[in-house]
């Protein structure tokens, strides 16, 4: 069976609320499959890698300093990733991560740090830094093929704007803006969202999804995940969005 290759971006300085977590759940789910699994670090003045060569590169969240800190040398790495995207590499993004695949991120002061455009939505922060989206958030995604609720925790200032192709329908919390009825965006290779918890510890179907894609990518054959016994994260699902929806 296909080695699975991720590239891990910036976790020295992104990992706001466990997200590098979400690797450890990727590797869990792997192991367990006898799928081999190998995840490779990046940051800032490192070896420039070829993109192409991995199967999902995964940036997490962070907050203003850190985006501010590592925009330039992200930047350094535009063409590469932009030709991983095109190539199919899948595409995972929490929080800071989500923001900085934009056309810019504009910060409370007014400071632009420009994204890499690699969509086309934007992000801007209010000026109080008290207007903040916190707390828990159900939303309701199709990726999978059908519909599943996904639940996570979000804390973010900015609010991005001109997403076309959101991950999913806010069920509870606020999403991309304030009140938003959409959180994230989404397509065929890429996940970005505001979720952090890690959110892949809490919602195992979006897990399994990317180790299909990357396992299926470049093979000429479908290859069909087993199932692995998630009892116990449906089960704690179950009462967040009990807790949550009252349902």
């Amino acid at each position: 069976m296909k080695k699975i290759r991720i590239l891990h971006m910036y976790a020295d300085m992104l990992d706001l609320y466990g997200d590098s977590g979400n690797m450890e759940i990727i590797r869990y789910r792997c192991s367990m499959r006898g799928i081999e699994c190998q995840v490779d670090a990046y940051s800032i003045d490192s070896e420039m890698p070829d993109f192409t060569s991995y199967d999902l590169i995964y940036i997490g969240g962070g907050a203003d300093l850190e985006q501010q800190h590592i925009s330039a040398d992200l930047m350094k790495c535009r063409e590469g990733i932009i030709k991983a995207y095109n190539s199919g590499t899948f595409m995972f993004l929490i929080c800071g991560g989500y923001q900085l695949m934009g056309k810019f991120y504009r910060d409370a002061d007014g400071n632009e740090i420009k994204g890499l455009g690699l969509f086309d939505y934007h992000t801007v922060a209010p000026q109080s830094r008290k207007m903040r989206c916190i707390g828990n958030i159900v939303l309701r995604t199709n990726i999978i093929g059908k519909p599943v609720e996904v639940v996570g925790f979000e804390n973010h200032g900015g609010q991005t704007q001109g997403v076309k192709t959101p991950f999913g329908e806010v069920l509870y919390g606020n999403g991309n803006c304030a009140g938003s009825k959409a959180e994230g965006y989404i397509e065929k290779n890429v996940i970005a969202t505001y979720l952090h918890g890690p959110c892949l510890s809490k919602n195992p179907e979006i897990a399994d999804y990317m180790i299909g894609y990357c396992i299926n990518r470049g093979q000429a054959e479908h290859i069909t995940l087993e199932p692995l016994d998630d009892t116990l994260e449906k089960k704690c699902r179950s009462v967040m969005l009990k807790r949550l929806l009252n349902e």
